[in-house]
């Protein structure tokens, strides 16, 4: 991963030249230099060196008169479907990145890397070889305002023959995912931990008192540790010259707040002794999609935590969201006793959100078999950063090997929504996918939120989804719900609605115990609707057993000019989604049987004699 080619070299280069020329540019000093008549092997130690080699001298150094090119070597069996990408804008939003990826295939996972380069740099991974290659074509010099993007092919071990890189069987896993270590944040190797109940608390730390808090040869955090059974990543060697410093703690809840007191304790004695006037507040850092379900509708539970434990507290703009930084900074002020109560209060409401983000996959993706989770994009409207794994404040974490992350934001072609799509979930036809409408209802207030600023989110999110969305004007002066009119593929329609209910949830619109449940409606032919119902109700009641959706197929409906009428459907979003889908296929079904109907009835004549 960290080897790089160095091409069009003088033959008069020398070791010694290269070595030089890494000297003279602060990289990393190369672990091994193979040279050869006019090009080099050169390994790094790490891939942030690696980054930094390239974005410094690839076509912008000059050795012995010509200009030299640098980038990944990767040996053609292994340039399959990974891909990095560099010099991308910081302040670029998560989502116009996805919705430009997803332009040429099914996204699989990005992780950024964390490097010392101003800008940012992400490894990509298609579900396709062509799909990589295809965007390496495109994205290659792609310019975004004023930079253009760079792009190389990463090793990918998953491309290797049997013998270099050992596959699992269908439905098993590897030896490395049975139990073994994994890297914690600061690349080394701690207990085997169970990533899903593993939530981390993050602090922010002022820079001055990172040395206080190591101790002289480590003493002092090696006995936090030791005291509170923790792990403690100190981010210090990140942001070079921040006035803050990431912390990572990794424990169990009572040892996150154990750790958490003892920090807080070393930070005050140590402010007392250098005579430091300054307040020194607890900062917690927490991904946006959690901050929404700690504020509370109108921040009540804010409130209450504010209420019962004496503090006062704040959280960072979203403003201050970029690429490098997906999470909010939670800021608690008051004695030393009543932060940390607020930080228990903190740290269980959002612990809270996560797992119910983890159990409502868990238990939905069983509705729809096959179900990709790496395609969803409901929950955050970053890439898949869990910051309690994040290490340094922005880097990405990798993805737990069978492990879920409800953090995950991509977009993906219907095959990657499904798996091997049901029949339910794709047109019987080999055209093009066939085109719905939904008509979704959200709360009028919660309308300017979905447009934004100048119609800039709702254009994001259509173009996003590939899908038309519209908002419906009001009926009234005082109307309660604003219908959201929604056109689009089964695979837009997905990504629309789903992106839309996680906007409702990160705007406060509803609760942090309440799931954002939404009415939607979908039009039926009229000769449909009675199988959607069944025989005495008997299919409708079993569509709600089945997705814990409402589905009402309201009586005495006059059909439209198109002979169609409404389906009500309510509940949260994957009982929503089944719903619609099995819907879906018995009106699929329906039309199937009507078209051999009217081919049988073509044909009747020629055999009544």
């Amino acid at each position: 991963m960290n080897k790089l080619h160095f091409g069009n070299l003088s033959p008069s280069v020398t070791v010694e030249d290269l070595k030089e020329l890494f000297g003279e540019r602060n990289l990393s000093v190369a672990d091994q230099v193979l040279l050869k008549s006019g090009y080099a092997f050169v390994d790094f130690p790490d891939q942030n060196s690696a980054i930094k080699a390239i974005e410094t001298l690839s076509g912008k150094v000059e050795l012995h008169g010509k200009v030299i090119e640098v980038d990944y070597s990767v040996p053609k069996k292994l340039r399959s479907r990974k891909i990095q990408i560099r010099n991308i804008p910081p302040h670029l939003q998560w989502e116009v990145l996805d919705g430009l990826l997803a332009q040429y295939g099914t996204v699989e996972n990005v992780e950024q890397v964390n490097t010392d380069t101003e800008t940012a740099v992400v490894n990509v991974t298609y579900a396709t070889k062509d799909e990589a290659k295809e965007a390496i074509e495109k994205l290659t010099e792609h310019q975004f305002e004023d930079y253009s993007f760079k792009l190389s092919y990463i090793v990918d071990m998953d491309a290797a023959p049997p013998d270099q890189a050992p596959r699992t069987r269908r439905g098993g896993r590897s030896s490395r995912d049975q139990g073994s270590s994994q890297p914690g944040p600061s690349g080394d190797f701690g207990p085997p931990r169970n990533r899903q109940h593993d939530f981390p608390l993050r602090m922010l730390v002022p820079t001055q008192f990172v040395g206080a808090i190591i101790g002289k040869e480590g003493l002092t955090i090696k006995n936090v540790t030791k005291q509170t059974q923790s792990k403690v990543d100190i981010h210090r060697k990140e942001n070079a010259g921040a006035a803050e410093k990431p912390i990572t703690i990794h424990s169990t809840p009572d040892g996150c707040s154990s750790a958490c007191r003892m920090i807080l304790d070393i930070m005050q004695k140590e402010a007392s002794e250098t005579k430091t006037t300054e307040d020194i507040p607890l900062k917690i850092l927490a991904h946006n999609s959690l901050v929404g379900r700690l504020i509370g509708k109108e921040g009540r539970n804010l409130k209450k935590i504010e209420e019962d434990t004496g503090t006062k507290i704040a959280i960072s703009s979203l403003k201050d969201l970029t690429i490098y930084n997906p999470e909010r900074t939670i800021m608690v002020r008051g004695s030393l006793e009543e932060s940390c109560k607020a930080e228990v209060e903190i740290m269980k409401k959002l612990r809270e959100a996560y797992e119910n983000d983890v159990a409502a996959i868990n238990q939905q993706a069983n509705l729809i078999p096959g179900l990709n989770l790496n395609a969803l994009g409901i929950f955050s409207s970053g890439l898949p950063v869990l910051p309690s794994a994040a290490g340094p404040r922005g880097a990405m974490p990798s993805m737990a090997p069978a492990g879920y992350n409800p953090f995950l934001s991509h977009s993906s072609h219907l095959s990657g929504l499904y798996g091997v799509p049901p029949a339910s979930a794709i047109s019987h036809q080999h055209s093009a996918p066939e085109q719905e409408v939904v008509y979704l209802f959200i709360p009028t207030q919660a309308v300017g939120a979905l447009i934004g600023k100048k119609g800039q989110h709702i254009k994001q999110l259509a173009h996003f989804a590939g899908a038309s969305i519209k908002i419906a004007p009001a009926e009234g002066p005082d109307v309660p719900l604003r219908m959201v009119i929604i056109s689009g593929t089964a695979e837009a329609q997905f990504k629309a609605q789903g992106q839309i209910h996680r906007k409702l949830k990160e705007e406060n619109f509803f609760s942090a115990k309440e799931e954002v449940k939404l009415e939607t409606h979908i039009k039926v032919p009229s000769t449909a609707a009675g199988r959607v119902i069944g025989k005495g109700g008997k299919t409708v009641n079993e569509l709600q057993n089945l997705t814990s959706a409402e589905v009402i197929v309201p009586r005495d409906q006059t059909p439209d000019e198109n002979d169609e009428v409404f389906v009500k459907i309510s509940g949260h979003f994957f009982a929503s989604q089944t719903a619609q889908r099995k819907i879906r296929e018995i009106i699929q079904q329906v039309k199937q049987q009507e078209q051999k109907h009217q081919q049988g009835g073509a044909v009747s004549p020629h055999h009544s004699k």
